[in-house]
């Protein structure tokens, strides 16, 4: 199988960016000056201590790497500079660079990177605007140090598929299913069908079925992040509004460390078009949107730990211990839980059977390929529940949006409902339930029920996705907090008796004293990514506060 990459002829002409004379004399503080042999190799693939390399003469080679081949994919001269997202991280390089010729350079570590992005807006939007954009060539192209090998007949390869694109970890996969030639790969890494789904990592080390976990260790996802020390603030969850709390908190200063439990971006980073959030007149994806916020957070110099949820909380005392899931523990002076909820499961004895094997809780393009030309079902009515209908709707045969009460009008937004009428491969089933379950290994079936007549039907369907209400991932705080009914958690005026303290709560403040809560987690929030994003950048505000007391 020929992995070879594409020179990088075709990609936007922003992502190579020539520095004039100002504004390498600009850069020149934040650097230090070197040379470089012919053939040297400035960085290797899979190095996570390189810098920004700035050329000031000479020229300089950046390669990509694959099944052990090399691929020149951009001569750099003078002007030019090296990079992309990843620097801001400080996760492992996913290309070579090596000198062409003799060459002088200027190098810039990570930490003078993020001061001089923060400090001279015009050369940071240069620079920033370049890493976005040859990180996405990078995944379009599938250049880097991943190759998954898996089936769409697994549920685990769906995960890790789904892991990776969620981080914006280019990777090359390959279905055991379509690929002829798929033995030589398998035999080269004495590989057998039996270990699907198989995630081949810098092309050396082999992971058979890895936890999302194993695999942000295998990339070094969390490389660069300090856990030692008392932070003045940890984040738990990386949606919308614990990203923006990052953002907020960073670039006020504040030693920030956000846990997240699997990708940046939480529900609304399934979404696959939000088209109410201000500032977005075409909409934007719920994945690119985090992704900006991601990298805005790194830039301004929050910590992002991935793959990692919180266990429980420690809360008897300042600072604080939030206990993680790999057996770690970090401390902060305050928290602010944006942990949000997730889709509630359906009520059926063998739903656990299909997850992932025809009954999914995202509309993304990983999903979206497994649905070309298909009859699909999806069971909810909230925004959610409309944005995959009309996103589904371009790529699958037909959609029914199942909902068990008369129609759209309570619960989701007009633009939507327009849209949805107005789509002549989307059904709308009111007073419809999914009843029941039918397969053989992966989803056949779907037998539905009218809630008023009693009168049951059934679908052949391969793919259904459950979009209904959400239940808050508040499991872990073990009754640190207050809690409604629902399990959400309360704040503010809502504590009553709950709070201990003579001063009034703060608002989104919680049970405990410099705990905040903030997002879908939070008891009477407003469901809707605006409200988490004025949420978590409100609570930083509240954060400087307690830290004063």
């Amino acid at each position: 199988m020929d992995l070879a990459k594409p020179e990088m002829s075709d990609i936007n002409p922003a992502a190579f960016p020539t520095l004039d004379d100002e504004q390498i004399a600009r850069v020149a503080p934040f650097g230090t000056e070197r040379r470089a042999q012919a053939g040297e190799i400035l960085f290797d693939q899979g190095d996570a201590t390189r810098g920004v390399f700035v050329v000031l003469s000479g020229s300089i080679e950046i390669i990509g790497i694959s099944n052990a081949a090399e691929a020149i994919l951009r001569v750099l001269g003078r002007g030019n500079f090296t990079g992309e997202v990843s620097q801001l991280s400080g996760r492992r390089a996913l290309v070579r660079c090596r000198a062409r010729e003799a060459s002088t350079l200027l190098e810039i570590d990570r930490v003078n990177l993020q001061r001089m992005m923060q400090t001279d807006a015009a050369l940071g939007e240069i620079f920033l605007t370049a890493f976005i954009l040859r990180r996405v060539y990078l995944i379009d192209h599938s250049v880097g140090d991943a190759i998954l090998i898996g089936s769409n007949l697994s549920s685990d390869s769906l995960r890790l598929r789904a892991f990776l694109a969620r981080n914006g970890h280019p990777h090359t996969y390959i279905d055991v299913e379509r690929e002829p030639d798929i033995q030589n790969v398998l035999d080269h890494f004495a590989i057998k069908v039996t270990d699907i789904p198989v995630l081949i990592c810098r092309g050396q080390l082999v992971l058979r079925n890895p936890t999302n976990a194993e695999a942000a260790a295998c990339f070094g996802l969390n490389a660069g992040i300090d856990d030692e020390g008392v932070s003045d603030l940890i984040v738990i969850g990386a949606g919308p509004s614990g990203l923006a709390a990052a953002v907020y908190g960073a670039s006020e200063g504040l030693k920030v460390l956000v846990i997240e439990s699997n990708a940046p971006g939480g529900q609304a980073g399934s979404s696959s078009r939000i088209e109410n959030y201000l500032g977005f007149p075409t909409g934007i994806s719920g994945q690119s949107l985090a992704n900006r916020a991601f990298l805005q957070a790194e830039k301004f110099g929050a910590r992002i730990s991935i793959a990692r949820a919180a266990a429980s909380l420690k809360c008897v005392r300042t600072p604080y211990t939030v206990a993680l899931d790999d057996g770690g523990s970090v401390q902060a002076r305050s928290i602010i839980i944006a942990s949000g909820a997730q889709y509630r499961r359906l009520n059926l004895p063998n739903l656990a059977q299909f997850e992932g094997l025809g009954v999914y809780f995202g509309a993304t393009p990983v999903e979206s390929q497994l649905c070309q030309d298909q009859q699909v079902v999806i069971v909810g009515g909230g925004n959610s529940a409309g944005q995959a209908a009309l996103y589904l709707a371009g790529f699958a045969k037909h959609v029914l949006l199942s909902v068990r009460g008369p129609g759209l009008q309570e619960s989701m937004s007009r633009y939507l409902i327009a849209r949805i009428e107005a789509c002549a491969n989307i059904t709308l089933k009111p007073w419809t339930e999914v009843h029941a379950l039918e397969g053989n290994g992966h989803l056949e079936r779907v037998q539905c029920r009218n809630t008023k007549t009693g009168v049951t039907d059934s679908h052949d369907v391969r793919h259904l996705f459950l979009m209904t209400g959400a239940d808050p991932n508040t499991g872990w705080l073990q009754g640190c907090l207050a809690l409604d009914a629902k399990k959400f958690v309360r704040t503010g005026t809502d504590l009553g008796s709950d709070w201990p303290l003579r001063r009034s709560p703060f608002l989104l403040e919680t049970s405990r004293p410099g705990i905040f809560a903030v997002g879908d987690v939070r008891a009477g929030s407003v469901k809707r990514v605006a409200s988490a994003v004025g949420e978590g950048s409100m609570a930083v505000q509240f954060v400087h506060k307690i830290l004063a007391e």
